[in-house]
């Protein structure tokens, strides 16, 4: 691997820019923000959890939002109804405002374009920059096919702005809307370095052919990806990396050009903080190491096949980042700290799938900063599945961007009330109801310590009251008082209590009694999905695809994750360890989950559609998919739970410079590497078989 000649520079998350097929005038989503801010003053109590609620009391708040319409009219949303909300062709503006609390706090008006910048409570967090052309979708502009590449003669002082650049992305980008650019703050001298690099190693990728010098800062804009293997292939002109290094901050909000606006935040706006941006890939290597010679970015975390497979769709991914060589010892610093840069990045490999087609001693960290990145990195291994299909359809690309926040839990509760009161917002994805965890009889006696006999008989009466059904799920309206009275006579109260544990039995012998049953039930009740390394806590939501014009189409979407890291004490000082940045991880298990989830969505939509449509046999079909996704996760889950203790366990005795407890578990976590390849295969397997006998049309 050829060696940068110029030292690495040091750089943080900036902002994501997004180009969009139409926005609206900043008037507009003004009025919408203040309709919002009085909706929450107006609906007062009734947005709270009171009464035995877990979130909102959505009817009466529906009320009270249809009374604020003779006052504020519809802005934005127009006569929007709960019942009929849809994910397709959504403003993400006007879903950020309603769904998230974000607020509209920069502008730029150019002869041709309209940018908006969106940032959460915390304006140092995650900045969103919004662009569209005032007249034209991305599809008439993508339909020009792309721009010549622009020479330095030809640069405007607001290049970033400029409707050439929409036009570039959406003809490469399948006439698409998406996120188009990562941004990153550069530290004063660092950019020079970074030009220099890049002109040296990787000539090709340079958009810019020289660091442009603008009002307040200095920009660098270049290619993320190759065609195909780095340095061989042409550079893949779609996706950019920005390198923003400010000069004067007196002239300068984001990006040179744009105005900040005030925003008012209602008290229920959260801040949230950049964790980490995924990329889908055709090389993941050639991406990674490309990234290594220019920024000096090292892999953090490796998902192999094995872990991430689902049926015939495999991927692989890396999490690379930088290392800002910054201590965190105070969560209230580290949950804000954006200095460590996570890019997970995944390659199909395979033809099938998503990213093929998309070419209590604990605390909560803050989320403040932006200096530890994380770029996480996806290649699809199998012509089946999420992202062979991203890259088959789009191409090379942004599959997500990942923010931080305080409580999860709130906000997701918040995002999904907030869509039934207003019929606007975002929705979340579906998750099978057995990842969180099923009650067997098998289970019940374990935990219990009862016999399997006595055991049948407590799950056989609560199926027969309609409280489990045939699939073992225990029903959400299960209460103490609905199972005491499903259970036999003189049943003891810790029996009810074990029964009820059942919805999230998963979930429970992972955490067991570090959170509480109210905590469970928002994470059962919101979808959230939860992941522990040691004694770190990671949960985690992924949105429905943003950024979609029509059902089915491949899409980007959001992640938005809560960490809370334990405060480890170092056994030598007595004082506490630093923290890790990225505690908690990047769920390993629910990497699996994710895009399991994701091919039962999409099998779940067909069999809906065929069954709408009288195809009885294609339905079956589907849903003979569905159920052997579902199998597949419960299979694959104990023994990633083992793989991720391994991971935890391998990586603590590593720090204390144990070698031989380290070789210890990294034979562990291999062991349980094979086992999970051969769940793979053997659904992989069964899915071939499945497709091979598909019906016509299937």
């Amino acid at each position: 691997m050829p060696s940068a000649p110029n030292p690495m520079a040091t750089v943080s998350f900036s902002h994501v820019h997004l180009y969009v097929d139409k926005l609206r005038e900043l008037e507009e989503y003004k009025k919408l923000e203040t309709k919002l801010n009085a909706f929450v003053k107006a609906a007062g109590d009734d947005l709270l959890p009171l009464k035995g609620r877990m979130g909102a009391d959505t009817e009466a708040g529906r009320k009270h939002w249809q009374a604020l319409e003779k006052e504020f009219g519809q802005p934005c949303t127009g006569a929007s109804d709960p019942a009929s909300w849809k994910g397709q062709r959504q403003d993400i503006v006007e879903q950020a405002l309603i769904g998230l609390g974000w607020r509209v706090t920069g502008v730029c008006e150019t002869a041709s374009t309209r940018s908006l910048v969106l940032t959460s409570a915390d304006s140092n967090g995650v900045r969103m920059v919004v662009t569209a052309h005032k007249t034209k979708t991305m599809e008439e502009l993508g339909e020009q096919g792309p721009a010549a590449k622009r020479s330095r003669s030809d640069v405007q002082p607001l290049s970033h702005f400029n409707e050439l650049e929409l036009q570039r992305f959406s003809a490469l980008r399948a006439n698409r809307e998406g996120i188009a650019v990562l941004g990153f703050s550069v530290a004063s001298g660092g950019l020079e370095n970074i030009f220099q690099n890049y002109k040296a190693l990787h000539p090709k990728l340079l958009h810019d052919a020289q660091p442009r010098e603008l009002d307040g800062a200095k920009v660098l804009e270049v290619y993320a990806y190759y065609k195909g293997e780095k340095s061989v292939s042409d550079a893949d002109e779609g996706t950019l990396l920005r390198f923003v290094e400010e000069q004067d901050s007196s002239k300068f909000w984001v990006l040179p050009g744009v105005k900040q606006v005030d925003a008012t935040f209602d008290e229920h706006s959260a801040p949230a903080y950049c964790d980490h941006w995924v990329s889908n890939v055709i090389s993941r290597t050639g991406f990674l190491d490309t990234l290594n010679e220019t920024l000096g970015f090292t892999p953090k975390v490796d998902f192999n096949a094995g872990v991430v497979a689902a049926g015939e769709a495999q991927i692989e991914s890396t999490v690379t980042g930088n290392d800002p060589n910054k201590k965190l010892e105070d969560a209230s610093v580290a949950l804000v700290d954006q200095s460590q840069v996570y890019l997970p990045t995944n390659n199909a490999l395979s033809e099938v799938g998503h990213v093929h087609l998309y070419l209590p001693t604990n605390n909560a960290l803050s989320e403040v900063g932006h200096v530890h990145l994380y770029l996480p990195t996806n290649n699809a291994l199998s012509e089946v599945g999420h992202v062979h299909l991203y890259l088959q359809e789009i191409g090379q690309g942004i599959q997500h961007i990942a923010s931080r926040t305080f409580d999860l839990p709130k906000l997701v509760q918040q995002a999904n009330d907030f869509r039934k009161m207003t019929g606007a917002g975002l929705a979340f994805l579906t998750i099978p109801r057995s990842y969180y965890g099923t009650l067997t009889a098998k289970w019940l006696s374990k935990v219990a310590e009862i016999e399997m006999a006595e055991a049948e008989k407590y799950t056989e009466a609560l199926k027969k009251a309609g409280l489990v059904d045939l699939t073992n799920i225990m029903s959400m309206d299960a209460t103490p008082a609905k199972v005491a009275a499903a259970l036999p006579a003189g049943t003891p109260a810790s029996i009810v209590d074990w029964c009820l544990k059942g919805r999230y039995s998963n979930m429970y012998a992972l955490l067991g009694d570090h959170i509480g049953e109210a905590t469970y039930l928002k994470v059962l009740q919101n979808n959230i999905l939860v992941d522990v390394q040691g004694d770190d806590l990671l949960m985690q939501i992924f949105t429905c695809t943003v950024l979609q014009r029509e059902a089915g189409q491949e899409a980007p979407f959001l992640e938005f994750i809560q960490r809370v890291c334990s405060e480890k004490i170092d056994p030598k000082t007595g004082k506490p360890k630093a923290m890790k940045p990225g505690c908690g991880g990047f769920g390993i298990r629910n990497f699996l989950t994710l895009f399991l989830s994701i091919e039962v969505s999409k099998a779940s939509k067909a069999k809906a559609d065929a069954e709408l449509e009288g195809r009885m046999e294609a339905a079956s079909y589907y849903a003979s998919m569905v159920k052997a996704f579902t199998d597949q996760l419960d299979e694959s889950n104990p023994i990633l739970t083992g793989i991720s203790d391994a991971m935890t366990a391998e990586g603590e005795a590593l720090d204390e410079g144990d070698e031989e407890a380290a070789k210890k578990w990294a034979e562990v976590k291999a062991q349980g590497q094979q086992e999970l390849m051969k769940v793979s295969s053997k659904y992989k397997t069964l899915m071939k078989n499945l497709r091979d006998k598909a019906p016509p049309g299937c």
